[in-house]
């Protein structure tokens, strides 16, 4: 059963993406397949449980795909879909305006930004 989505574009897309790990996940993984194990080191500080449920979530969502081999010991990759793709200009609007405002901050140091 699909789960019922907000009214509002916005609220749909903060639902899928609020989540400050999830939007690290995808720029992870914009460049491509990787392995739990490079994701957990690219992000840092997640814990092990937390990155499983935000993996977890983003399969469910249709934002990546989750591919197990059968070795010991497991080998599993996360790789984006289409969907999961698609968010790239949300991330780069972010990266754009995350850089103005830090150049705005180091120009006016005395203001509350």
């Amino acid at each position: 059963m699909k789960k019922e989505l907000p009214a509002c574009p916005v609220e749909t897309t903060l639902m899928l993406i609020s989540d400050r790990w999830k939007v690290l996940i995808i720029r992870d993984l914009l460049d491509g397949t990787k392995r739990f194990g490079e994701l957990k080191k690219s992000i840092g500080t997640i814990s092990q449980k937390v990155l499983t449920s935000n993996l977890r979530s983003m399969e469910e969502s249709g934002l990546l795909t989750r591919k197990v081999y059968p070795e010991v010991p497991p080998k599993v990759e996360y790789t984006l879909t289409e969907t999961g793709y698609s968010l790239k200009p949300i991330l780069d609007a972010m990266v754009k305006w995350g850089t103005e405002y830090k150049q705005l901050r180091d120009e006016q140091p005395d203001r509350n930004l």
